[in-house]
């Protein structure tokens, strides 16, 4: 009896690069129709994916540290002049909280679920997924304003903008966010999806490595 294997095939707009068709196969033979289907496509899948030789499709994270945030605000101001031009933290994606009873300060934006609730809400398909980063992106030329996705998030993180009557969240900066590239700390990194605790892994294993031996 063959091995039977699962694999996709994502289709994506030639347009706009957004990923807009995932088709799961299960075939005893899938590993063969996939290798023969890439050889056959492969300068198509790079151009999709924007892939160079040697490229991968590695997704990657936004890894905050409140530890290292002094609420300097600096990535509420970058947050809102790559999207709107203006250094204006009303209108940045994401938010510091200070907390005055502990003094810690804490970033926070969309995590990009991996269920996404605000996709799976919003009834006429204005949040799509970028095939490049997995960033849940709104297009704002389908969005419609009618805010279920703002009900759905169990986070906040996706809201309601009055003067465009459309809805905003993280979108990843399309993979090179603001926020982590002006944040003077590190309190805000982009980091390799797989590894988000890595730096937390590193910090319990030096404590245990710098122990006195018993």
């Amino acid at each position: 009896m063959g091995l039977v294997i699962s694999f996709c095939l994502c289709e994506c707009d030639s347009a706009s690069q957004k990923l807009t068709k995932l088709r799961v196969f299960t075939d005893p033979r899938g590993s063969y129709l996939f290798l023969a289907w890439l050889v056959l496509n492969i300068d198509q899948y790079k151009q999709n994916y924007h892939l160079h030789d040697g490229d991968s499709l590695m997704q990657k994270s936004l890894l905050i540290n409140a530890d290292k945030c002094t609420g300097c605000l600096q990535c509420e101001m970058a947050c809102s002049y790559e999207n709107y031009g203006v250094f204006n933290t009303a209108k940045s994606r994401i938010k510091v909280f200070d907390f005055h009873t502990t003094g810690k300060k804490v970033p926070y934006t969309c995590t990009q679920c991996d269920e996404a609730w605000c996709l799976k809400a919003c009834p006429v398909d204005a949040i799509r997924i970028d095939a490049n980063t997995g960033a849940k992106v709104v297009i704002e030329d389908v969005c419609v304003g009618c805010k279920v996705c703002t009900i759905s998030c169990p986070f906040g993180t996706i809201n309601y903008v009055q003067d465009s009557g459309k809805v905003q969240k993280c979108d990843l900066c399309g993979g090179d966010p603001a926020c982590a590239t002006s944040c003077p700390t590190g309190a805000i990194t982009y980091v390799d999806a797989d590894w988000t605790g890595l730096d937390r892994m590193r910090a319990w294993a030096d404590k245990l490595g710098n122990q006195p031996a018993a």
